[in-house]
């Protein structure tokens, strides 16, 4: 392996040993870490955001995207987050006047805000355990797809939107989270809706995936790598919680509309 492709994976290892502890340690204790984890990444979204689409307001963009998230994951009331959400969308929309790219200046409002957002709410729905399986699925997601894609490689997948994106990775990524939904059913007693939750896992894994290219496709759209440098060895926030933010509202919806938890 080349030195500086192992000296990435090495930095990817130790950030994510420090990370999966954080992000679990918080779901575990609950209220209000997991309010405020959410929303200091919301926080660096924003301000990613911010940075990645041209404009000549990256300040009160930044401040706009913070202030709606935080309305999203601390306050808790519906009203608040719509009106809120409203109000931001009208500013972002005569703000942006002029800019070059003000469809996505106007994005960033919901994009942020009702991904993460999600997150908050799908937890006081499900609580604990559900919530870390659908965070676990997720990351067997990325995990499968490039342990998988690296070594197979194969057919690209969208090749306009992400070259090194294979379908051999999407496979992999839907097995493994497979894999992870099933381990987490037999942690937790409840191997007999393993066949359920892995369907489930299945569907998610491939509505992250599709996530994932969104935001490869805006990123390629802007002639960027990544979103930012912020997550040694991974790159930016955005890359990071890409799919998560993408998956995460259908999943909510999923359990709080569709189908009651079992």
């Amino acid at each position: 392996m080349e030195k500086t492709k192992l000296g990435s994976l090495l930095k990817r290892i130790v950030t994510s040993l420090i990370l999966a502890p954080t992000v679990i340690g918080c779901l575990y204790v609950g209220y209000p870490l997991i309010q405020l984890l959410v929303f200091l990444a919301g926080a660096m979204l924003a301000w990613e955001w911010s940075r990645m689409v041209p404009n000549s307001r990256g300040a009160f963009y930044t401040a706009l995207y913070t202030f709606v998230v935080g309305v999203a994951v601390l306050l808790g009331s519906w009203f608040a987050f719509f009106l809120s959400l409203f109000v931001g969308m009208v500013l972002a929309f005569v703000k942006s006047k002029g800019e070059t790219r003000r469809k996505l200046l106007i994005l960033g409002v919901p994009y942020i805000s009702v991904g993460l957002g999600a997150i908050v709410w799908l937890y006081e729905l499900v609580g604990f355990a559900v919530t870390l399986w659908f965070v676990l699925v997720i990351w067997a997601v990325d995990v499968g797809g490039y342990v998988v894609g690296c070594n197979l490689k194969g057919p690209k997948l969208a090749p306009k939107i992400s070259p090194n994106k294979t379908w051999s990775g999407l496979i992999g990524g839907m097995l493994f989270s497979v894999g992870i939904s099933t381990a987490v059913c037999w942690y937790v007693g409840a191997l007999p809706h393993a066949l359920y939750y892995g369907m489930l896992a299945a569907m998610i894994a491939l509505i992250a995936q599709i996530g994932d290219l969104v935001e490869s496709a805006i990123k390629r759209s802007l002639n960027l790598k990544d979103s930012s440098d912020l997550i040694p060895g991974h790159g930016g926030v955005f890359d990071r919680v890409d799919g998560l933010i993408f998956a995460a509202p259908i999943v909510y919806i999923f359990f709080r509309y569709v189908l009651f938890l079992i």
